[in-house]
């Protein structure tokens, strides 16, 4: 339980310094299935896009949710959704967890996708 409450605490004080930026802000969710990722406004009132790999258009042709396969492309979709919503600059909300595996993979695709950290 105190790996959580460290994870929460990190994910707190992150989302605490990008509200100060007043940028959307780009917020990951791992499970040990799945990887969610969801655009916010500066003030985090409203979800301006989401992309994660339960959705059928994104799961189609993977073979797990769970891989770092999985998470570019989900990676991917969430750039392209953005783009469409007007988006290009995003503040990147690792929700705590290490900049490593599945998190690196859907950052890197979503840069590559064209949103700007």
């Amino acid at each position: 339980m105190e790996k959580k409450i460290a994870r929460l605490r990190r994910a707190k004080s992150t989302r605490a310094r990008i509200r100060e930026l007043g940028v959307p802000r780009l917020s990951v969710l791992r499970t040990d299935q799945h990887l969610y990722a969801q655009l916010f406004t500066a003030d985090g009132a409203k979800v301006l896009a989401s992309a994660s790999t339960v959705q059928a258009d994104v799961k189609e042709g993977l073979k797990s949710g769970k891989n770092a396969e999985a998470a570019a492309r989900v990676g991917r979709v969430i750039a392209e959704r953005a783009k469409a919503a007007g988006i290009e600059k995003v503040a990147f909300d690792r929700s705590g967890y290490r900049y490593h595996g599945r998190i690196k993979a859907l950052a890197d695709a979503a840069r590559e996708g064209g949103l700007q950290f």
